[in-house]
């Protein structure tokens, strides 16, 4: 069993549950988590995130039923074996639109233009690609 290592942060406006599973999203689309892999325990996970049990059953639930995780009662729950390349390529794009449509909510939120936003992402882009 590997142990995950994220953190949830409970005063923000994304639920805990939604943390869960965006981060195990993560941890499998950067490849940090293969295929095969057993994760903890919800009682386990509960414990190390410090959130209730029935928060990481309902992203275990959720996971398993987007097919990204399989529970095998009396076994553990386990990374999918072999997802397809299209499975990872969904599973990438789906992080990247929480990511972006988050950010670009907070941005609406502390009143940024279109085009200040565009210009500080161009501008941050080139400076991390010169780097």
């Amino acid at each position: 069993m590997i142990t995950l290592n994220f953190n949830i942060d409970l005063r923000s406006n994304v639920p805990a549950y939604v943390q869960i599973i965006e981060s195990i999203q993560r941890l499998a689309a950067d490849g940090t988590l293969k295929s095969g892999d057993q994760l903890p325990t919800v009682r386990q996970l509960a414990a190390d995130l410090r959130v209730n049990f029935n928060t990481v059953a309902r992203a275990y639930r959720m996971l398993d039923d987007a097919g990204l995780i399989s529970t095998q009662h009396g076994r553990g729950t386990y990374l999918v074996e072999n997802p397809t390349e299209e499975a990872r390529g969904r599973l990438r794009t789906e992080v990247l639109e929480n990511l972006v449509h988050r950010f670009l909510k907070e941005m609406e939120r502390l009143d940024f233009e279109h085009e200040e936003v565009l210009e500080e992402i161009d501008k941050q882009f080139r400076s991390n690609v010169q780097n």
